[in-house]
């Protein structure tokens, strides 16, 4: 049991560390951590330690995945969905068909089949990993793209992996495989919504902050586990509820609540992250000594790892290319239907417009109610939203290099290669050139992403940028103002100020904190303002009220809802 709390005290005290000082250093702290991981592995305390990598896929992933999906702008993740999803499926597929090639060529006694196997274990990109493009200045659509990647590909991944052990025994069917992967996303999808949303239901009723938040800690494991019982992804489901519950929660849940939220799975993200990455520094000490062991050669396997990581970056960069192609298309068609769009938005804003749109549409025997031309409205205002928002954020060939560089390998690939049956073929070879790529993918890419981002990062026009940001201000204060002015006032005061005026006035602040943050959602949800700084004037609605909040309890009024 001490050994244990030495171990914990020493991993928790290394992981602070590396937060505090790696970033003065110029270093990521996950590269810090799996130094320290190796250097910690040659001492006795931690000679023997050892994570499961079942405990790092149905354990760790889950509820680092959910923290990622709740805080992911859902409009952009919305926006760039196509992409995403290519580069979580088709990308991943790709880039383990040739991988598996390559394997069986170059190491002895692999067939293709789990060549495929390895490959699939090493072509996802890793949530974790791609943290530390977070902490560089960098497109919010390569942001976007690159953690909503890290979110979805992990299950394709993980299917792949499991088609190609079953391949290796059995007849391999290609619609087969099609088949189990639908499967394994459509189940995951609703378990992972309803989850979420009977979370949000229950968290609702819940008034104290530091329960609240423990329930929080259940739903990635409420979603993920009867999902894997069920043969569907656990991880997709966990993403899935974290997306509903980051939409849903600004609406269902107070902010105390939410900023209790926010602190503590900020601490459970930074604890999560830096064991992976200081368990993967300790466990490549003990997958050399097996390659030793089985006389398979160290060397060769990471040269092999070394040529595995180009061929993964090349396939990479053959996949986005296109890719920009396709986006830079699409952008365009945007902008030529922009006019057309602007003027089904005008015709929706008058009373006039809204008629002759519903006598239109009686003449053609499709009769429209009020609510579906809110609804047609309200598309048109995301339409007209996201062609502003490709326009004035481009993907061109520099935010390619980077999406092509900064897609990282991790903790989803150590976990996954050690997976792999005892009787697989080199199994200590294939484990070991896994880890290995992980390593060399942070080493390499993530120590050199920061330096391709200055070489590569297009001039910005500070002016245009500022004059922008004060434009989008401007109009957030303007459904501020107004939607404050939806709220009767209060009557004038008269006489002296009693417990039960202030009280009134306490709830008529509230109602417009209420109203405010409701134009502000709906508006988060029509898209037509930068995520940024909308989250910002939410935080500042959050923090009026927590205010407002303490002053009543100060003054002897219960909170709201008590």
């Amino acid at each position: 049991m001490t050994e244990l709390l030495i171990v914990m005290v020493a991993a928790f005290v290394a992981i602070a560390g590396a937060s505090v000082f790696g970033p003065r250093l110029g270093i990521a702290a996950p590269l810090v951590l799996v130094a320290v991981g190796v250097a910690a592995s040659f001492l006795p305390a931690f000679a023997h330690v050892h994570l499961e990598p079942e405990l790092i896929l149905a354990g760790v992933l889950p509820p680092l995945l959910y923290s990622t999906a709740v805080s992911m702008p859902a409009m952009n993740f919305r926006r760039e969905f196509g992409a995403i999803s290519g580069l979580s499926v088709v990308l991943v597929v790709a880039s383990a068909l040739v991988l598996g090639a390559f394997f069986a060529l170059v190491v002895p006694g692999v067939g293709f089949a789990w060549g495929v196997a390895l490959g699939a274990i090493v072509s996802p990109t890793d949530a974790v990993a791609t943290s530390i493009i977070k902490r560089t200045p960098v497109s919010k659509r390569v942001v976007a793209l690159l953690d909503g990647e890290s979110l979805l590909n992990d299950a394709t991944a993980l299917v792949l992996l499991r088609t190609a052990i079953v391949a290796v025994a059995a007849s391999f069917s290609f619609w087969g495989a099609v088949g189990s992967f639908a499967f394994a996303v459509a189940v995951a999808t609703v378990i992972g919504w309803v989850v979420g949303w009977l979370g949000l239901i229950v968290r609702k009723h819940v008034r104290q902050p530091a329960v609240s938040t423990l329930i929080s800690f259940t739903v990635p494991f409420l979603a993920s586990v009867p999902a894997e019982l069920l043969g569907a992804s656990g991880l997709v489901a966990a993403v899935v509820a974290g997306l509903l519950t980051g939409i849903r929660a600004p609406r269902d849940l107070s902010p105390q609540i939410r900023l209790s939220d926010s602190q503590n799975w900020r601490t459970v993200e930074l604890v999560l992250e830096g064991v992976v990455f200081l368990t993967m520094g300790i466990q490549i000490k003990q997958i050399v000594e097996g390659v030793e062991r089985d006389h398979a050669g160290v060397l060769l396997a990471v040269v092999l790892a070394a040529a595995a990581l180009g061929v993964t970056l090349l396939v990479r960069a053959a996949y986005v290319a296109p890719l920009l192609l396709v986006l830079g298309r699409r952008t365009h068609r945007g902008r030529r239907s922009q006019e057309q769009l602007l003027s089904m938005q005008h015709k929706f804003s008058t009373e006039t417009g809204r008629l002759a749109v519903i006598e239109e549409a009686s003449k053609r025997g499709r009769p429209a109610s009020p609510r579906r031309l809110d609804m047609v409205a309200r598309r048109v205002t995301q339409m007209l939203a996201d062609i502003d928002y490709f326009r004035r954020q481009p993907l061109g060939w520099r935010e390619g290099g980077i999406v092509v560089w900064a897609g990282m390998r991790g903790a989803v690939t150590v976990a996954a290669a050690q997976t792999l049956p005892e009787s697989t073929p080199q199994r200590s070879v294939l484990v070991l050139i896994a880890f290995t790529v992980a390593a060399l993918s942070l080493l390499i890419q993530g120590g050199t992403v920061g330096w391709l981002l200055k070489l590569l990062a297009p001039k910005v026009d500070e002016a245009a940028v500022a004059e922008q940001a004060a434009a989008e201000r401007k109009n957030i204060f303007e459904i501020l103002r107004s939607s404050a002015q939806s709220v009767p006032d209060l009557p004038a005061l008269e006489g002296e100020p009693t417990p039960e005026r202030f009280d009134e006035a306490r709830r008529h602040r509230l109602a417009v904190i209420s109203a405010q943050r409701a134009a502000l959602l709906d508006a988060r949800d029509n898209g037509t303002f930068d995520a940024d700084i909308l989250e910002s004037a939410l935080l500042n609605l959050d923090a009026s009220e927590i205010a407002i909040e303490l002053r009543g309890t100060l003054a002897g009024t219960p909170p709201e809802g008590d």
